[in-house]
């Protein structure tokens, strides 16, 4: 394997993830003709695991698409590199998948920049969420765009899914849901997240998720607020910090 062909350094984000498809489809077969499974630990998976990782962070390099196209490449990447799909769903999965890269996400270099534009894409892709790397594409692509508001919105709908995810780990949902089994608003969301026993909060987070609350609401809710650019600045590191350690309860990370 180590002869195949690598991409430089300065190959496009959509290349890279050719690259890793390509490679994966040839692990897989040297797996099978040497009949070691892929979902144990040894050579062979671990150098897919590898591959996935590279794909990940090359797919987080990708442009912003629709929802739509974005949950569909994310379940694409899902079966290539997963060690225990079928290798006829495989096979078939990767063509659709390199053909996708040919046409839907083939665009312009410079459109690829902005895809980082406020949130790391690739803790959500570890996270293996679709609506969670949905939702960061949507907040990070608002961001870029401008639409300060529509993206501090999705900030306040990436929290409430993060908090959630915690509770529902950890087999206390039902704290954050009403009488009629509906979860929470995102204040009530945030008030028992506080002051929940089963974790113990950082004191960074427990200090910047009340701010984070409040210009989520603003932007969904005030009248006259209008988000600017320096507003989410001040607050992209609080909220990097928030929702990591939310998905860490959650042991999505």
């Amino acid at each position: 394997m180590a002869g195949r062909k690598r991409p430089s350094t300065d190959s496009s984000p959509s290349e890279r993830l050719e690259s890793a498809v390509d490679q994966a489809l040839h692990v897989v077969r040297k797996a099978r003709k040497h009949r070691i499974s892929l979902s144990s630990d040894n050579f062979y998976a671990n150098k897919l695991a590898e591959l996935r990782a590279e794909a990940s962070n090359a797919f987080r390099d990708l442009s912003s698409q629709s929802a739509g196209d974005v949950t569909a490449m994310a379940e694409m990447m899902e079966i290539v590199f997963s060690g225990n799909s079928i290798s006829t769903k495989r096979l078939a999965t990767a063509r659709d998948l390199l053909f996708s890269l040919k046409t839907t996400w083939r665009q312009p270099a410079r459109i690829a920049a902005t895809e980082e534009g406020f949130f790391p894409m690739s803790i959500l892709m570890q996270a293996n969420r679709g609506y969670l790397v949905t939702v960061g594409h949507q907040m990070n692509g608002c961001f870029s765009a401008g639409w300060y508001d529509a993206s501090a919105v999705m900030m306040r709908r990436l929290i409430e899914i993060a908090i959630i995810e915690a509770f529902e780990h950890d087999g206390i949902a039902a704290k954050v849901k009403d009488t009629s089994g509906n979860y929470l608003q995102l204040s009530d969301l945030v008030r028992h997240a506080l002051a929940e026993p089963n974790w113990a909060l950082s004191r960074n987070t427990k200090t910047f998720l009340p701010q984070l609350r409040d210009v989520g609401h603003m932007s969904a809710h005030g009248r006259y607020f209008l988000a600017r650019k320096p507003d989410l600045e001040r607050l992209q590191q609080a909220f990097r910090v928030v929702i990591e350690e939310f998905l860490h309860h959650a042991k999505l990370l």
